[in-house]
């Protein structure tokens, strides 16, 4: 009997491309759910009682929250296939390490940066900024951030890093000469078929984001 695997998600968050990227890197044969969060689905509520939120990985109607505990879960059950961890214990721990950076770091100061105006804003533009100066460190002349293989740290970072880098109506927010790592790796991670099946196309997020700038204003 085949595995059955159901994705809720919500198509602009970078948190549920986190594990599309995932399952697409696996080649496992899923569900992707859409969640409307004005009227979440009783599905939802029922399997993420707690937060309430998107992505939820329902895998033989088990429930699975919160995307970096998801994709972890999903490279230990599909194992046999394109592993996201390294095997090496240290390695393990500093690749979690490293993910939970970009979660409580990177993803927290660009939510401030997306939602502030002015020099509030500015600020966060600068901590955001210093934040990639700590990955371009880390990454160095390394392919992926765990060595020559595509791996878990990429996976945090790749939705939020390749949407802020790639599309054009964010500006010109993240510089090749100050990031040539960042920006090389992001050109080499959007190669790849898991990555590019998973992040949504440019005119659809800036349509998104014009229908809600729109809707916060009242027009």
């Amino acid at each position: 009997m085949a595995d059955e695997v159901i994705l809720l998600n919500f198509w602009p968050s970078h948190y549920g491309m986190r594990v599309l990227i995932a399952l697409e890197e696996k080649g496992i044969k899923y569900e992707n759910k859409e969640e409307d969060f004005s009227n979440k689905s009783l599905l939802l509520l029922q399997t993420n009682p707690i937060h309430k939120k998107i992505p939820v990985l329902i895998h033989n109607g088990k429930s699975i929250c919160e995307s970096l505990n998801i994709v972890e879960y999903i490279d230990e059950v599909w194992n046999d296939h394109s592993p996201l961890f390294p095997y090496d214990p240290y390695q393990r721990a500093q690749a979690k390490f490293w993910a939970n950076y970009v979660d409580t770091k990177i993803y927290e100061i660009g939510s401030r940066y997306a939602k502030t105006v002015g020099e509030e804003k500015e600020t966060a533009k600068k901590e955001l900024l210093e934040s990639f100066e700590v990955m371009e460190e880390q990454l160095g002349d390394k392919p992926y951030f765990g060595g020559d293989k595509f791996g878990f740290v990429d996976v945090a970072l790749v939705p939020f890093f390749c949407m802020l880098y790639t599309y054009t109506f964010a500006g010109k927010f993240i510089d090749d000469e100050e990031f040539p790592n960042l920006t090389s790796w992001a050109k080499r991670c959007a190669k790849k078929e898991s990555v590019s099946r998973s992040i949504p196309h440019e005119n659809k997020v800036k349509h998104f984001l014009e229908e809600k700038s729109l809707l916060n204003r009242g027009d």
